[in-house]
């Protein structure tokens, strides 16, 4: 007997891997799950991971893509969010649906578009993926050549990756905000701040502060 698919159920904070699955298998359960779904899609090379993200993961995804567009807002950087599109490449069999993603430098490939097809797209400039429910693999990333991936860990910190020669490197700041060196604890700290003072409180001393910085 055959399971479908909406028999199975991934609580919050679990994830299911499912192997040899083929592309076109993973096509059609994108189709079948549709857009406003509570879960995260992650496809490698005939294997699909299904995860249902808890509330902390949102709160710290929620918190960090709206630090990122204030700061491009502030900074005068033009960009496009992407959000948690799938990003998919058939001929390099890999699929991804980060939590946030934007296009900086390469904005203009994008803009009006409603789909993004990395066969023929960029990848997004940024990237970003909270490890709070599962660990972010990376080669899903690398192999669709995103730049700049962000991942905000367990142990409340935020790495910093550079894509080099195809394979990442863990970097103290980010070229994307070369003027806040100290980017990642600032937003580190801001996450931890929401747990006391609440969300929007937080990030009104965190816009604060980096309004401070760029005036000395």
């Amino acid at each position: 007997m055959q399971i479908k698919l909406e028999q199975i159920i991934v609580p919050p904070g679990e994830r299911l891997l499912l192997k040899d699955v083929s592309w076109q298998q993973f096509e059609s359960i994108l189709e079948d799950l549709g857009e406003h779904r509570g879960t995260k899609l992650s496809y490698s090379h005939g294997t699909l991971e299904i995860m249902t993200p808890l509330l902390e993961h949102e709160k710290a995804k929620s918190i960090i893509g709206n630090i990122v567009e204030f700061l491009l807002e502030e900074l005068e950087i033009d960009y496009e969010p992407s959000a948690s599109t799938t990003f998919k490449n058939f001929n390099m069999n890999q699929g991804v649906e980060p939590d946030e993603s934007f296009y900086i430098a390469k904005r203009n490939a994008v803009i009006g578009k409603d789909k993004i097809d990395l066969s023929v797209d960029p990848p997004p400039d940024l990237a970003i993926e909270i490890d709070i429910t599962s660990r972010t693999e990376f080669d899903n990333y690398q192999g669709l050549g995103v730049p700049e991936l962000w991942r905000f860990r367990r142990d409340g910190t935020l790495q910093i990756n550079l894509l080099r020669q195809g394979k990442y490197v863990e970097s103290l700041t980010s070229p994307t905000f070369p003027n806040l060196p100290n980017l990642p604890e600032m937003i580190a700290h801001c996450i931890q701040q929401s747990k006391a003072l609440g969300t929007s409180n937080a990030l009104r001393n965190f816009k604060a502060a980096v309004r401070q910085l760029l005036t000395e």
